[in-house]
């Protein structure tokens, strides 16, 4: 009978090898449907016989995720080896599955007093979306090193060897392994390689809970994806794709994690900026040669697209394991607390740790991120506050400086397009040809120019109202800045108090509710203690009047979310100055929000280290 691809991961006539990525969600989905797919009688796995019966205990408590550690015997180390109880590693989703349908277990692994693990770069498990495990691991035959002389060598022969007493008992075997073991397992067993007893030794194994804080150092998966998949195996519902579609629930639910503490940051989190976000995702990835995307690919993309406040959202959110607490009442004093390469036991103490299911090696990259302050260090930033001492932040004065002479430019085409009048073609097209003109004359067939008159006036002072109508509880802060230099403004604003929002020693962070630009600059008095201007209702009227009262020209530009209210319109015709309307709209949301955002530094000597602080939003 001819060779199909399905032979080739046979080991013999009743042993079939399934070769995974340890710690790999697809992987796991990929192992439970080979296990109902066929009638196996056996499962083996690369597990000690000693780690069996504590094993198979944690996995009936799953979804609480714990890991069983053995202390090293070998009088040389102060470490443990574990078997992490994660449902997205290959081997803990077989022993699960293999436990629900009733199929026994055998865990043929050598014992060792201490374990070497063997981590390597394997290619992103999603291609099996598209491939066959035969396929994926013929694809990585040629790229697996041969076994280390020692302790890795000997695990292989020996599994080999117990794999040749199973099939004299059974009928049908899965033998679930690692990618680099799999191929020389093969090996030893068609040589069939004899293999020593190893020596015995005693070494306590004991089962422990992890703390959720730490589960982004111990499971394969991130946390909140691994939460998925086990809300799919409890309810139900299709996992074959969490991989992608979890990383799109993360970025969501980091979003509605912002709606309840940064409100304005979660409302610049828009559909756009998603697809944008998304594709920075997709394009990270693809330079790191993954078809899926890893946590700092995730945090830089936050980062990038819309903040700090958002990477740090989307880093929180990557760690949360939210299953349901009825599933999760454990005793905290018995929290294993895992680190990078160490982990803190109750009664061991700090100790080294290995995992005897290693999966995909780990690289180390940095993210600068500005988390908030706590509230201790705010307080003491308050005490210290010289309410005397305020300036601005020169980056953010550039930005918007830069933003308001872009809408001053604007205003003035504007204005000029109102002064523009049409005329008949004769021999020069003057300002243009007016088509609208032209058009509605086509049956005559004369041709219409523009006729901008020279004298199209100017602006002086642009008034932005963010947020109309504007509740004076929400802005209690109203001053008036004096330029520095020739290439700033005089400002006027109201805006929500600084001091309910310290990010850092004598830097205050707050939001424009509106603010006047007076450029070129010069001094007027202070707009917000001036009594002529007592008049007035509203702050948005108070700003308004302030400057149709200070400017030199016949035109204001006003930017705001609604039309000129009537009121506004006959301050305009008190102080005989015409208002220039553009919608707020009309302008890009995140640019906006990111404008009208501004930090007050407690004196120019802040300036020196306020960049440590201030988060780019």
């Amino acid at each position: 009978m001819p060779s199909t691809s399905d032979d080739f991961l046979t080991l013999g006539p009743h042993i079939r090898v399934l070769p995974i990525i340890h710690g790999s969600g697809d992987f796991a989905i990929r192992v439970r449907e080979e296990l109902l797919a066929r009638p196996y009688d056996c499962l083996a796995v690369p597990l000690p016989p000693s780690f069996q019966d504590d094993v198979e205990a944690a996995v009936e408590r799953m979804p609480t995720i714990a890991a069983v550690v053995q202390r090293d015997a070998d009088g040389e180390s102060d470490g443990a080896s574990f078997v992490p109880i994660d449902p997205c590693q290959g081997v803990i989703a077989a022993i699960r599955t293999a436990l629900g349908e009733r199929i026994p277990r055998a865990f043929i692994d050598m014992e060792t007093p201490s374990f070497e693990a063997r981590h390597a770069w394997f290619p992103d498990p999603y291609a099996l979306k598209l491939v066959s495990p035969e396929k994926f691991a013929a694809a990585m035959l040629p790229m697996i090193p041969a076994p280390a002389e020692g302790q890795h060598a000997h695990r292989i022969a020996w599994m080999a060897a117990r794999l040749r007493k199973l099939e004299t008992r059974y009928r049908s075997v899965l033998f679930v392994c690692s990618l680099l073991d799999w191929p020389w397992i093969r090996d030893a067993y068609a040589r069939k390689l004899e293999v020593e007893e190893p020596d015995r030794f005693f070494s306590p194994i004991e089962t422990f809970p992890v703390d959720p804080k730490t589960l982004i150092f111990f499971l394969g998966e991130l946390p909140f994806i691994t939460a998925l998949y086990e809300r799919g195996r409890r309810e139900l519902t299709p996992d074959d794709n969490l991989s992608v579609d979890g990383v799109k629930e993360l970025v969501l639910h980091a979003r509605d994690a912002l709606k309840s503490t940064l409100p304005r940051v979660a409302q610049r989190i828009t559909p756009q900026l998603l697809s944008v976000f998304f594709r920075y995702v997709r394009n990270l990835a693809l330079m790191d040669r993954r078809l899926t995307p890893d946590l700092y690919s995730l945090v830089m993309a936050s980062k990038q697209t819309a903040g700090d406040d958002f990477a740090i959202a989307v880093a929180e959110a990557a760690r949360e394991y939210p299953v349901d607490p009825q599933f999760t009442e454990i005793d905290e004093s018995r929290y294993l607390r895992m680190s990078t390469d160490r982990a803190e036991l109750p009664e061991w103490g700090t100790l080294g740790m290995t995992t005897r299911l290693p999966g995909q090696a780990l690289s180390w990259r940095t993210c600068e991120l500005k988390p908030r302050p706590p509230e201790r260090d705010r307080k003491k930033w308050s005490q210290r506050w010289d309410p005397y001492g305020m300036c601005s932040w020169p980056p953010e004065d550039d930005r918007i400086e830069s933003f308001q002479k872009h809408v001053r430019d604007q205003a003035k085409a504007m204005l000029g397009a109102d002064l523009a009048r049409s005329e008949k073609f004769t021999s020069s097209v003057m300002d243009g040809l007016d088509l609208r003109e032209t058009l509605r004359n086509w049956h005559t067939g004369d041709l219409y120019v523009k006729v901008i008159p020279p004298d199209r006036g100017s602006i002086e002072v642009v008034v932005f109202l963010f947020d109309t109508p504007a509740d004076p509880r929400t802005y209690p802060h109203r001053a008036t800045w004096y330029a520095e230099h020739s290439e700033e403004s005089t400002l006027a604003f109201f805006a929500s108090d600084p001091m309910k929002n310290l990010v850092g020693p004598g830097i205050a962070q707050a939001q424009y509710g509106g603010a006047l630009f007076l450029f070129p600059p010069r001094a007027i008095p202070d707009v917000w203690s001036n009594t002529t201007l007592d008049f007035t209702d509203t702050l948005e009227e108070r700003l308004i009047a302030g400057a149709l009262l200070h400017t030199r020209e016949k035109h204001v530009a006003i930017v705001s979310p609604r039309p000129p209210l009537a009121s506004w319109r006959r301050l305009a015709r008190r102080f005989g100055v015409k208002l220039v309307y553009l919608p707020l709209k009309r302008f890009s949301g995140q640019t906006i929000e990111r404008l009208r955002t501004f930090h007050v530094l407690n004196g120019k000597h802040i300036r020196s280290y306020a960049a440590d602080y201030i988060r780019e939003t």
